[in-house]
């Protein structure tokens, strides 16, 4: 169906089908006529000829087919009358092509929000090639700029879009997209909608836009269930014999987290000037979090320090441990959580050694507030979901005439 705007302006749809489609579907194609100079461009929309209604320009009867396009159809229609109505309000006049451009995005990406987040994702990339930024996290913000371009596709037909065309419904609607399209989780979409509320901070202070869109929008982590193995398995892990000899390093550097608390990412860079003697007679592990840059500064146990012993000379650089891929190490904690006969109710990954830490030191005693400088946490309330959970299971953990008779906090 034709419209016409100010005897100037006519938005046509037709069905392209001289050019069908190997299923025999036509493309729908789009006409914008400005005073008699008409361009075209493609809706990514196609549907079976015999379905076509070529007086209005919309596909016949009531299927849930032919609804879901003419509500598409509908939907590109009240875009490019906007992006005309626009250009004459703020710029006086518009040509078919000027709005053919507008609508797909064309000479209008400096302030556009996937090229933004692109240009942000290249920096990331640097920083990870210098080894200040991790290499997950950079695969998270790409998989989350792969997430919101397909969005952006398949919602608003376009190949980007202007910071000052987002709406508060563009990010609930993004919400929704990963929820059900992509079947994300609530935290995942926490993951892959935190970088795009950035970007629209980022925008407001260069200036590309006055008021934040998504200022309404919230959505926080959810708290999930933490696996920790208790005293008892780890004392089982800790004696078992692995099978496979190439069990034996991961086996050690997860006794070594469980003793720390340091992450796998924390160990991996972990350098013999990290390891210092103190006035106390102590020597202590003192670093800085790879993830969050806080200072975390833990005594080295007696267990700890024999596995440290154990594999010194085998690295031959700077770092304390030659450490396997995360990956690997997973998949032979894994195997070896099944040889000794651990039973949880979570799959033990290599940061479970991490959480094992906080519930073992907390259920012994040590002060929260010197948990989570010791865990490098940037809030203690981090910290207090531990405390939940040994409170919630402390007659479950018993510790007795073990490493932790030797600890005592000062």
């Amino acid at each position: 169906m034709e419209q016409t705007k100010k005897s100037t302006f006519k938005l046509l749809f037709y069905l392209k089908k001289n050019e069908l489609k190997k299923n025999g579907n036509g493309p729908i194609m789009a006409r914008i006529t400005i005073d008699g100079t008409a361009k075209t461009l493609g809706t990514k929309l196609e549907i079976d000829p015999n379905n076509w209604d070529l007086k209005y320009g919309r596909v016949e009867g009531k299927s849930a087919t032919a609804l879901s396009i003419n509500k598409k159809l509908d939907n590109i229609r009240g875009r490019i009358d906007k992006i005309y109505e626009d250009m004459l309000k703020h710029e006086g006049f518009a040509t078919a092509q000027k709005v053919k451009n507008k609508f797909l995005g064309v000479g209008v990406m400096d302030d556009a929000i996937l090229k933004v987040f692109n240009d942000q994702n290249e920096d990331f990339k640097i920083l990870v090639a210098k080894r200040k930024r991790s290499q997950s996290t950079y695969s998270k913000y790409n998989t989350g700029y792969n997430h919101l371009s397909e969005f952006i596709r398949e919602r608003y037909h376009r190949d980007d879009m202007a910071f000052r065309e987002l709406t508060s419904d563009f990010i609930r609607e993004f919400d929704f997209f990963l929820r059900i399209d992509k079947e994300c989780t609530h935290n995942t979409v926490w993951v892959y909608t935190m970088p795009v509320i950035a970007l629209a901070e980022l925008a407001i202070k260069k200036g590309l836009i006055r008021d934040n869109p998504f200022e309404d929008y919230e959505i926080s982590m959810e708290e999930t269930d933490r696996s920790y193995l208790l005293k008892e398995d780890v004392e089982t892990l800790l004696l078992l014999k692995p099978s496979k000899p190439r069990f034996e390093l991961v086996k050690d550097l997860f006794i070594f987290s469980c003793f720390t608390g340091l992450s796998y990412i924390d160990i991996k860079k972990l350098k013999w000037s990290n390891i210092q003697s103190f006035f106390d007679g102590h020597q202590w592990i003192i670093s800085r979090r790879k993830k969050s840059d806080v200072s975390s500064n833990v005594r080295l146990l007696e267990i700890p320090k024999r596995i440290i012993e154990k594999y010194r000379g085998v690295s031959r650089n700077e770092y304390v441990f030659s450490m396997p891929s995360n990956a690997t190490c997973n998949k032979h904690i894994g195997k070896l959580i099944e040889q000794a006969g651990i039973i949880t109710e979570q799959k033990v990954t290599f940061h479970t050694a991490r959480h094992t830490f906080a519930t073992m030191f907390l259920t012994e005693g040590v002060p929260l507030e010197s948990l989570s400088k010791m865990m490098g946490h940037k809030n203690i309330s981090t910290t207090q979901i531990y405390a939940k959970i040994t409170s919630q299971n402390v007659n479950r953990i018993v510790f007795q005439g073990s490493e932790f008779m030797w600890y005592i906090w000062r």
